[in-house]
This record gives C-alpha cells, structure tokens and sequence, in this order.
C-alpha cells in the first residue's frame, strides 16, 4: 500500500510538472508568434512608407496607377487586426507589381534615378518581408502542431489555444507563372 501511494503521488506531480510545460510551452509559442508578426509588420510600414515616393514619382506617367496605389496605402493604414494587414499587404504587392510592369511601358520612368532608387529600396524590404513571413509561418506551424498534437491539444483545449492562421498567398494570380518574352 505504501508503494502503491508513493506511486500515485508521484505520477501526479509528473502530470503536474507537464501541464505546467506543456502550458508554459503554449504561451513562449504565442509570444514568438507576436514577435514575428511585429517583425514582419515593422517592414510592412517600411514599404507603406516607401509607396508615397514611389507616387510622387510616377503621377507624371499614369494617374490610373497612383489612384490605385493610394487606395490600397489607405486600406493597409486602415487594417487593425492581423487577418486585416494580411490581406491589405496582398492587394498592396499587387498594386506594387502594376506600377513596375508600368516602368516597361514608360522607358522614361524606367529612367529616372528616382524611380530606380525606390524600385532597389522596395526590393531590399520586400525581401525582408519574405524572411520574415518564413519565420513567422515557422513559429505557426509550431504552434499549431503543439495545439493539434495529442497530449498537449487536451491542455490546448482547455485553457482555448486555437490554431493560428498562416501567411500564404490568397490570390491566385501570384501563384500563376510569369510569362518572358524576348
């Protein structure tokens, strides 16, 4: 009988001791899952910040295309939540692929310095924006296996840790192949 009790008091500081890991391993997971969003949200507002010169610049070579521009800035400085600046950043890399497939049609703007500057500087942050969404999609895919995996998804359930959505692609035209023509 003593062993017996021995026993059942120390299974249950183990299962203690895992719910607290188990727990304490949901919350480190939420919090790189902010600090990568952050992360990625600090290059967003870089480019947003970028997008009224790349305006200035090109209003002397198509009004259709600075309308749209500015449309979309106001939609991304209008996002609040997560799932808001997502999709506002997918309209706003379109908007930005239409302004520089514009440069091939005006050789001109494709000229000038101003425009070249802002093209390499876009490029930089649209670079570190794909690392950072690689990083931040990292964390969720951690984070969301720990929530669906068996033990821990019965402690996710209980204290309501939900899947957390990734950073893909939502419009298919960008998953389409760009045709080169020489």
């Amino acid at each position: 009988m003593k062993y017996f009790l021995l026993a059942v008091v120390i299974l249950a500081v183990l299962c203690v001791v895992y719910y607290i890991s188990a727990y304490n391993g949901f919350i480190r997971l939420q919090n790189m899952i902010e600090e990568a969003f952050s992360t990625m949200d600090v290059y967003l507002v870089k480019r947003a910040e970028l997008i009224p010169n790349l305006v200035n610049v090109v209003k002397g070579y198509a009004k259709h295309e600075t309308d749209t521009l500015e449309k979309v800035i106001a939609a991304r400085n209008a996002a609040t939540t997560p799932a808001a600046k997502i999709e506002a950043d997918s309209k706003m890399t379109e908007a930005i692929r239409g302004v520089f497939a514009l440069s091939e049609s005006y050789p001109e703007l494709k000229a000038d310095k101003s425009f070249t500057l802002l093209q390499q500087q876009l490029n930089d942050i649209e670079n570190e924006i794909a690392s950072s969404r690689k990083y931040y999609n990292g964390v969720v895919r951690q984070y969301n296996t720990k929530v669906q995996a068996f033990p821990t998804s019965i402690i996710a359930n209980a204290k309501g840790f939900v899947r957390q959505p990734l950073f893909e692609v939502s419009d298919d035209r960008q998953r389409e192949n760009v045709k080169v023509e020489f």
